[in-house]
């Protein structure tokens, strides 16, 4: 299969370079249109008002190009202008760090596999609940394997498979669960300290409340020690409360 290949923790991550060798050992044609820089956090957001530069990237067994932009800069510019042809499939990851309820709407990583969908070509979003991640070549291995099921014949047209591997070795897991997000969202606060010219600033901080976490959801799987993997849409429509609210707007008119 033709893949392009994108993250947000920027195109040298490691994640991202255990994708590539994977995709590239199954034997698929690999595209690679990262950032240039690390763009974690940065949601669905695309680069309106400055220009967007491109960079090959040529290393020994990886090539690849890096853009100075968001993860759905990177896509948006790679299915545009400069692949070949429409790819197959859109991998996004390996991610540092979790992306289980409420981070999908936060996630470049996610949103960056979003895109793709908006666009109709299969995506999967990979990561791993790991910060510091030093080697992913099994995890890498499995998220390709999973490139070969059955699921992406029948797969839903504007869908994400979001992929969440535990922290540790991958021999070390319980095994793989389909589940639903966490509705718990993050209890947040904000550090403020001084700068050396003691003006104050502020660094956002958060967790979400282990007590909150329903244990049959992705974040409750994943603490445990199983992969998990969550089908994504993004229709935000509440649909059970249109007919409610139609009725209660009706008796203003």
């Amino acid at each position: 299969m033709d893949i392009l290949l994108t993250n947000d923790d920027g195109i040298r991550a490691v994640g991202l370079r255990a994708l590539y060798a994977a995709l590239v050992k199954a034997g698929h044609r690999v595209h690679v249109a990262a950032p240039m820089t690390e763009q974690s956090a940065v949601g669905h957001s695309v680069t309106l008002f400055s220009p967007l530069r491109v960079r090959e990237v040529e290393e020994s067994g990886f090539s690849g190009l890096g853009i100075s932009g968001t993860p759905a800069d990177c896509v948006k510019l790679a299915l545009s202008h400069l692949l070949p042809k429409r790819p197959d499939m859109i991998v996004s990851g390996i991610n540092a760090g979790a992306n289980v309820g409420v981070d999908v709407l936060y996630s470049g990583t996610v949103s960056a596999a979003t895109e793709g969908a908006l666009a109709g070509i299969p995506a999967m979003a990979v990561s791993v609940d790991d910060y510091h991640p030093e080697e992913l070549s099994a995890q890498a291995g499995y998220a390709v394997r999973m490139l070969g099921e059955d699921i992406w014949s029948g797969f839903p047209s504007q869908c994400v498979l979001n992929v969440n591997f535990p922290a540790g070795p991958l021999d070390r897991s319980k095994g793989l669960k389909v589940c639903r997000q966490t509705s718990c969202t993050y209890r947040d606060w904000y550090d403020e300290r001084n700068d050396p010219r003691g003006n104050p600033y502020y660094w956002l901080c958060g967790v979400i409340p282990p007590e909150n976490v329903e244990p049959d959801t992705d974040r409750g799987y994943l603490s445990r020690g199983y992969i998990t993997v969550t089908p994504l849409t993004f229709d935000l429509t509440h649909a059970a409360y249109m007919e409610t609210l139609a009725r209660q707007l009706a008796k203003n008119e």
